[in-house]
Parts: C-alpha cells; sequence; structure tokens
C-alpha cells in the first residue's frame, strides 16, 4: 500500500468509513460538494488566529514569495514576449482554470495540481488554459485560419521537485496554435518550426546565446516534420510519451533546460473533431532569469 493510501485509509476510519468517499465524490452533485466544503473552510478559517496564519506563511512553499528578483523576472518576462510575431495574441489567463484542466486532457494526476472548494483548480499549466480558449475560437469560426495564442502566467504545482530552479509557483511563457489538418502534414511541417524559431528568439533575447533545440520522433510519419528543423535528434527521450503525439521537443539554454513542447490531441477531443491539430510550447520564465 503506497504513502497516500495509507494515509487516505486512516482519515476515512477518523470520518466515519469508506462510504463517505463515495459520497462525496459521486452521490453529491458539484454544487452541493462546493457548498459543503465552503462551509468546512470557513470554520476552519474562523478558527484561525493571526498568529496562525504567519506561521502557515513561514512553513507552506505555496505561499512564499518567488526567489527570482522581481526586476530579474520582469525582464525575461519582457523579453520573451519580444519574440512574438505580428499574428500571435497575447491572452491574460486567469489564475485558476475548469477542474480536469489538465488530467482530463493530458494524463496528469489531479493530485499534481492544487485543487480548490469551487470546482476548479489553480492553474498549473499555461498551455492548457489556452488550449480551452483556443478550442472555443475554433469552434466560433469553424475555417481553416489557424488560431495563434500566447500566455504568461504564474502557476503552481503540487508535485514536490528536487534540485536548483525548481519551485512550487513559477512564471511559464506558453504559446499554442490550433488548426484545421490541410493534408500532407503540412499544418505540422509550418508550426513546429515557427513554435521553435520563437523559442529560440525567446531564449536569445534574455541574453542567452545559443539555444538548441532537441527534437524527438513518436510517429513515424513525423521525420518528414523533424528532418528540416534547426534541432537535435534526441531518439531517447522519455518524458513526453503518453503526453504529445507525433513530434515532441526540449529547449535548453546555457546548458539547462528551459522549455518544452509538441503536438497534442487536446482540441480534437474538445470540440470532437479528428481533424483539428494543437501545437503547445512553454518556456520557463523563472530559469531565464
Amino acid at each position: 500500500m503506497t504513502e497516500r493510501a495509507t494515509a487516505l485509509d486512516r482519515v476515512l476510519r477518523q470520518a466515519g468509513g469508506p462510504e463517505i468517499l463515495d459520497v462525496l465524490a459521486e452521490r453529491l452533485s458539484g454544487a452541493d460538494l462546493t457548498t459543503l466544503l465552503l462551509e468546512v473552510m470557513r470554520r476552519r478559517a474562523r478558527a484561525l488566529s493571526p498568529a496562525d496564519v504567519l506561521r502557515r506563511y513561514g512553513q507552506d512553499r505555496f505561499v512564499a514569495p518567488a526567489p527570482v528578483p522581481f526586476g530579474r523576472l520582469r525582464r525575461a518576462e519582457d523579453a520573451v514576449l519580444s519574440a512574438l510575431p505580428d499574428g500571435v495574441e497575447v491572452v491574460t489567463l486567469a489564475p485558476v482554470a475548469p477542474l480536469g484542466a489538465c488530467s482530463a486532457l493530458g494524463p496528469v494526476d489531479q493530485n499534481k495540481v492544487v485543487s480548490t472548494v469551487r470546482n476548479s483548480e489553480v492553474a498549473a499549466d499555461p498551455t492548457n488554459a489556452l488550449a480551452l480558449e483556443a478550442a472555443q475560437r475554433r469552434r466560433a469560426a469553424a475555417g481553416p485560419e489557424p488560431v495563434r495564442l500566447a500566455a504568461l502566467q504564474r502557476v503552481t504545482r503540487a508535485q514536490r521537485f528536487e534540485g536548483a530552479a525548481f519551485y512550487a509557483h513559477f512564471t511559464l511563457f506558453a504559446l499554442v496554435t490550433a488548426g484545421r489538418d490541410t493534408g500532407d502534414l503540412a499544418f505540422e511541417r509550418r508550426h513546429a518550426a515557427e513554435h521553435l524559431a520563437i523559442l529560440a528568439e525567446a531564449v536569445r533575447a534574455c541574453g542567452i546565446p545559443d539555444p538548441e533545440a532537441r527534437v524527438t520522433v513518436l510517429d513515424g510519419r513525423f521525420e518528414r516534420v523533424a528532418a528540416p528543423l534547426d534541432a537535435k535528434p534526441d531518439p531517447d527521450r522519455e518524458s513526453g510519451r503518453g503526453y504529445y503525439t507525433g513530434l515532441c521537443y526540449k529547449i535548453y539554454g546555457g546548458g539547462l533546460e528551459v522549455g518544452d513542447g509538441g503536438f497534442v490531441d487536446w482540441t480534437a477531443r474538445l470540440l470532437g473533431n479528428r481533424k483539428e491539430r494543437l501545437l503547445i510550447s512553454a518556456l520557463g520564465v523563472d530559469r531565464l532569469a
């Protein structure tokens, strides 16, 4: 039994038995569960003193200020935005996303994001939110013209990371392109080259010379997409398999991994149309700063 399962078993025994989990997860509607949890949080907050809040502030890794100086981070944000070409719209995303924005689209455990009591989750990846926005726009337009969106967002991840430049919250620069399959992998070839060019220019704009892209082909057909890219082959990459489709890549700057991206099937599933295509990319702005 895992540590998490052991802890859950202990909590359920204290709460009156395992059936309470079925009631909360399956029998209560979303609105009723929110009503219950809001009252639970109200009562727990009412019991806290100012000293309790200050103590939690000093202990909780999710609420501590970023270790990267504000000025450096702000300059890096401006630098990456300067790399965007005309036609890419910068979107100001909400700090929360619908519950399941990560786990329903990609193979991501819900425990890796910070869920709220209002059937939402704290933003964990701007590419997911941009994919939802792109799907809305694609459904409204229903034409061949691709939707090209970008965003800067401070996100929070619940899983623990080890090593330098790993924080509970950090800023991501995200880029998505959504469109229709036009045959001959034309969408994929055009926009993979565009994303990699933007990412490389963004890294250089942060004062890091000679960024390097490494591309991994996940489907043999995408060898045609990878061949003309200014990227090194990375056939041994393991991360991202099962998350990306066709082709994925990593971006390195100054010897550090600073970005990631690839094709996903999210808009095809969101819109119920296998002809829909989506390419996502992201850079870690804290690392660049």
